[in-house]
């Protein structure tokens, strides 16, 4: 793949954490499942609905994918889809950006303009 950039989402309390650890070990199902699931911008909005539902306040961190060179894995997931897997410890020097995902009205997790 040549994407450039992955997105991954926290909960508030696990982006604290990152903040304060200076790097991230995984999620419970990422370190269930030996490596930190990761989206493409493509992909963001329905891991946000499958995963996230109902929950306020998310942190979406987009990540550099360059220093990880093999330790990132495109591997089938969802639907037949390519994912990025972090197959190591996520940096916060990787974070390039990060948005907080809000509800509407209707429940959906709101995204920036443009995404």
């Amino acid at each position: 793949m040549s994407e450039l950039f992955a997105y991954k989402i926290l909960t508030a309390e696990q982006y604290d954490q990152f903040k304060a650890d200076g790097v991230f070990k995984g999620a419970p199902i990422d370190l269930q499942d030996g490596y930190i699931h990761m989206s493409t911008r493509d992909q963001a909005a329905e891991t946000a609905a499958k995963h996230f539902a109902g929950q306020d306040r998310l942190v979406m961190l987009m990540i550099d994918l360059a220093p990880f060179g093999e330790a990132i894995k495109w591997e089938v997931s969802r639907g037949g889809a390519l994912f990025p897997h972090l197959y190591g410890d996520l940096p916060i020097s990787a974070v390039a950006g990060k948005v907080i995902l809000r509800l509407d009205e209707a429940g959906n997790h709101l995204f920036p303009a443009g995404f």
